[in-house]
């Protein structure tokens, strides 16, 4: 933007210029910190001569846009930049039109060529390294995008791309082709340690056992992952015998007979005193593997099953007894047709059984009123007679087994992972939800997840996965700073706190800009002291990204 001052009648024009920095200097601070866009342009060949912007600064310019929380489809990214200070964002002689979408696609194109899994593991350990982040557990889990566009989703793909179809919709979009990415993530930041593109019907009962076997040994070696978790997709029968080299956890799917019987086994004891939380471990062999099992009982989880169990019930029991008063409606031919339809609902029932039934034979007269008392029937037609009953025994063993959960683990050692650290380490399974559900933010670019070819939506998905990594590391960074210069953040309520969500931060930071006079004299406005003592402790890199000088 370009306006002039009057200082008087005999001066020249003053001219100076406008741009909005916001939070994109912490971001692209966090960028360079992890150093993504020197990695990325030191592993990438390219002519650096023919290109005004090279691989690793798209990227950075991508995660600058995902990370804007505009919404903005990947074609509009020039619009984004429009106004932003990019010289001090992305390096001196970046204009926003460079950032059009023929130099991004041919950009996500290299990030194929390369390899978006191999690439991206580089960055995350780069990452982790330059964090101090300890990687002993690392968390596994999958969701699916949907996406627009026809992909030929009928067709086989060429090799090492995603095909593009309709399978099991975690966003409830069974009509849609949706692709699926999986995150291995650790537990100190939530930082993504591996991320893969899948196919969109791609079964985790598979992807899990393919994706350790593919990549555990690089996790140990170059991020020092020890054990790996995941939720019970990865407790088979087929998975477990090929996972002796590493240590691993899950949780116990709760259709497992033994599992079934050891819950009904133990938790009658414990709902005697439903306030206090109760575990107990034992060592179970299943399918030819010797495992740890901790079964776990908690009040919070007593609450919650008892809602449940009496919803569903409740449910069930109005679902048997209308099919069953339609049952007893119904006229058979013969006595044993009666009998086979009431056998084959009581088959059905789970929670209410049939009490005094019996099979009852109906006469029926083709005249209208009433026949003589002698007349003999014109046919004879059969019904069901009889009462539904709940099954209160049911009910309970349906309550203690919603109440319950198992956890197994291949470390017998309790002393090396004991019962509390196994349970600590599971329910952070939950950084790796927390991470999808940041990624599927309708203010997030994964809402506009459309592309020319699956291999370009292979190489977003890998630039998405980045916007997490740079948010998760930046929140871990705010944090530890603040702990470490004793230091504190106003909250949304205004009151001091050492644990701001990255997320608030971000906002606070917004109405910064940048005022430029003269093209000399930079003034940077409306920084707040809170804001300049956050900058101070997280380092002179950000600092300088929102100081007077440059």
């Amino acid at each position: 933007m370009a306006a002039h001052i009057e200082t008087g009648t005999m001066a020249p024009p003053l001219q100076y210029q406008s741009y909005t920095l916001d939070h994109l200097g912490v971001v692209a601070g966090m960028c360079d910190e992890l150093g993504i866009a020197e990695l990325i342009d030191r592993v990438i060949v390219q002519d650096r001569d023919k290109r005004t912007v090279s691989v690793g600064t798209g990227v950075k310019a991508m995660i600058l846009n995902g990370l804007g929380f505009v919404n903005r489809a990947l074609y509009l990214t020039p619009h984004f930049f429009e106004g932003k200070p990019l010289a001090r964002l992305l390096g001196p002689g970046i204009q926003a039109e460079y950032l059009n979408d023929d130099v991004l696609g041919r950009h996500l194109d290299e990030l194929y060529e390369y390899g978006v899994t191999p690439l991206y593991s580089l960055l995350a350990a780069q990452a982790v390294q330059r964090l101090g982040l300890g990687c002993r557990f690392g968390h596994l889990d999958t969701t699916s995008f949907h996406t627009d566009g026809q992909y030929h989703s009928e067709t086989e793909p060429d090799a090492g791309v995603v095909r593009i179809t309709r399978g099991y919709s975690r966003d409830h979009r069974p009509d849609l082709n949706q692709v699926v990415l999986q995150l291995l993530v650790e537990r100190q930041a939530g930082i993504p340690l591996l991320m893969e593109p899948l196919n969109g019907n791609n079964s985790d009962n598979v992807s899990f056992r393919d994706t350790i076997k593919a990549h555990i040994g690089q996790l140990q070696t170059e991020v020092g992952v020890e054990y790996v978790g995941a939720d019970s997709a990865l407790y088979t029968a087929e998975t477990l015998p090929q996972m002796q080299s590493f240590f691993w956890f899950s949780r116990v799917p709760e259709t497992l007979s033994l599992a079934r019987a050891l819950i009904h086994t133990v938790a009658p004891a414990w709902r005697q005193t439903p306030d206090i939380a109760a575990q107990c471990s034992l060592c179970v062999t299943y399918a030819g593997v010797k495992q740890r099992w901790l079964i776990v009982w908690s009040p919070p989880a007593y609450q919650r099953a008892l809602g449940t169990v009496r919803k569903q019930s409740l449910k069930q029991s109005h679902a048997h007894l209308k099919a069953f008063e339609q049952l007893c409606r119904q006229d058979f031919t013969c006595e044993t047709d009666a009998r086979n339809a009431l056998a084959a609902v009581e088959k059905t029932l789970t929670l209410t059984t049939v009490v005094d039934s019996q099979i009852v034979a109906v006469p029926r007269y083709r005249r209208v009123g009433r026949p003589a008392q002698d007349r003999p029937p014109d046919a004879i037609t059969y019904r069901i007679d009889g009462a539904l009953a709940s099954l209160p025994e049911q009910y309970r063993r349906k309550l203690q087994q919603k109440s319950c959960f198992i956890l197994a683990t291949n470390q017998l050692d309790s002393e090396a992972l004991s019962d509390d650290d196994l349970l600590s380490a599971y329910k952070d399974q939950q950084k790796v939800e927390r991470g999808f559900r940041f990624l599927k933010d309708p203010l997030f670019m994964a809402s506009t997840l459309y592309l020319k070819s699956p291999k370009r939506i292979m190489a977003l998905m890998m630039v998405m996965t980045l916007c997490l990594l740079v948010y998760a590391a930046l929140e871990y960074r705010l944090r530890q700073a603040l702990q470490q210069h004793d230091q504190t953040f106003p909250n949304q309520k205004g009151q001091p706190t050492r644990t701001p969500t990255a997320r608030w931060v971000l906002q606070c930071f917004t109405g910064i800009h940048l005022l430029v006079i003269a093209q000399e004299q930079v003034l940077v406005l409306n920084l707040s002291e809170p804001q300049r003592r956050l900058l101070a402790v997280l380092g002179e890199r950000y600092v300088a990204l929102y100081s007077n000088s440059g």
